[in-house]
């Protein structure tokens, strides 16, 4: 729909940014903090970009108030940021390590000084290291109480101080490396144990905001989702099959159980004939009913285009951590779909299309199928910025990119979504996982490489005053 006038950002609207603990903070066995699976799995050779990995990172642990006062000079709303649960439990249950969850107390307090609303992610991929060692980690259904009693412990020290919560960040993306990549830890490549993995995680969800209602009664907590709406490459009817394949086993999979409790149908048959689908147990369908979030989180780059598979063929492509374009390889499910470059669309360095009509398509699906707020978690552009002569950082390509997308968000509220705030990806650049420190997402340059951590001095890009301006005109300035 094309709308006369464009709508204008909620009062309330709140303007954010993101991290995540692994990617900034740094300080990886300080303070009794015991080891993720990341702290291992980055040490294995050739598993991320020159063998890049946070043992530093950018140094938030030690310097938060210097990165919280540069959002507050922004004028940021919030700031969406992880928990590290090694921190916290450094063999992931038993004693509370109380150094580790001060640090994350302090952080909090230090944005709500700042008139910044804290949004806390409970889990962005560090499974303690030690669980993954006992029991296989999101394998053994004994991490469901494992990350309840995780979830608990901070539900009781920040209830009257953190209103937004989010479970699990990106599960379906996180797990689809783990399990049918290899590129994220565990490192298999094994379909039956992905959806066996994603079951245990489902329900480990749905207990977590069970206990939620219990700690929290006053908040709102609900899963951010890796959110690739799908598009057909062509009107051909095999197109608009592979099409309909990919958003079910790809968005509806995942949508559908956060929102429902429920699995769609069509996939799970397919699973079951093919002799993937998970065990479902006495008692599971029950605990995932109440689940239900108060909101969807979506963390959104890119639409993904597909077309017919035959049964012979593409699987897994290789993808492209390097930053280097046209190295993408496309993938898919032979019978099902595979990904194809859309013609109509331009990508970033990593081969990733950028399309912020996208944004609003995927905003009003999910409001369309599930009736539920959406927030808009993570967004943003991964790029080569450069320091110039005078010191400064023409990063107009970032502005654009986040310009297009805003007014995307825009017109989605127009449109009747109901988006509760957007959080950029990401607030300071940061180890960008896989595809090192040259991947830089931030407002704000930090000065280092993979090779030389410098002196991690931080520096004012031209999107931190540009966006600056458009939360001051709360979005008006767009």
């Amino acid at each position: 729909m094309i709308h006369e006038k464009p709508g204008l950002f909620p009062d309330t609207f709140l303007w954010g940014s993101a991290s995540a603990a692994y990617q900034v903070e740094g300080a990886w066995n300080t303070d009794g903090k015991g080891p993720s699976v990341w702290d291992f799995f980055t040490k294995i050779p050739g598993k991320t970009f020159k063998g890049s990995n946070g043992d530093t990172a950018v140094g938030h642990y030690e310097r938060y108030k210097e990165d919280i006062a540069l959002m507050a000079e922004m004028g940021l709303k919030a700031y969406r940021f992880s928990v590290s649960w090694p921190r916290i439990f450094p063999k992931g249950r038993g004693e509370i390590n109380e150094a580790g969850i001060a640090f994350y107390e302090n952080l909090i307090d230090e944005l709500i000084s700042n008139n910044i609303e804290p949004v806390l992610t409970l889990y962005h991929w560090d499974l303690p290291q030690a669980l993954m060692d006992e029991y296989g980690g999101f394998e053994s259904r004994k991490i469901i109480d494992d990350f309840n009693n995780y979830c608990v412990a901070l539900y009781k020290r920040f209830a009257g101080k953190v209103k937004y919560w989010v479970t699990l960040n990106e599960q379906n993306y996180n797990f689809h490396n783990g399990f049918i990549t290899a590129s994220h830890p565990p490192g298999v490549k094994d379909r039956k144990r992905f959806y066996e993995a994603n079951h245990i995680a489902f329900l480990a969800n749905a207990k977590a905001i069970e206990s939620f209602r219990k700690y929290v009664p006053d908040g709102l907590i609900g899963p951010s989702f890796a959110y690739s709406p799908a598009y057909p490459l062509t009107s051909h009817p095999e197109d608009i099959t592979a099409f309909e394949n990919a958003e079910e086993f790809m968005n509806h999979w995942w949508l559908d159980m956060y929102c429902w409790g429920t699995y769609p149908q069509i996939p799970f048959s397919y699973l079951k004939e093919k002799g993937w689908a998970p065990a479902i147990e006495a008692g599971d369908m029950e605990l995932l009913a109440k689940g239900k979030p108060d909101f969807i989180g979506v963390n959104y780059y890119q639409t993904i285009t597909y077309e017919r598979n035959p049964l012979d063929g593409v699987s897994e492509g290789k993808m492209n951590t390097t930053g280097q374009k046209g190295t993408n390889q496309d993938t898919g499910i032979p019978g099902l779909f595979k990904t194809k470059k859309n013609p109509d669309l331009v990508t970033s360095n990593w081969d990733w299309t950028i399309d912020p009509t996208g944004l609003r398509i995927g905003l009003r699906r999910i409001t369309s199928r599930y009736q539920l707020p959406v927030f808009v978690t993570e967004n943003g552009l991964g790029e080569f910025d450069k320091i110039e002569e005078d010191g400064s950082i023409q990063d107009d390509y970032r502005i654009d990119y986040l310009r297009s997308h805003l007014e995307q968000c825009r017109e989605a509220i127009s449109d009747g979504v109901n988006l509760i705030g957007y959080c950029s990806w990401s607030f300071t650049d940061l180890l960008s996982w896989l595809n090192g420190y040259q991947k830089r997402y931030g407002f704000v340059y930090i000065n280092r490489d993979e090779e030389d951590e410098k002196d991690l001095k931080r520096i004012r890009k031209k999107s931190f005053y540009w966006y600056q301006n458009v939360i001051e005109t709360n979005g008006k300035s767009l």
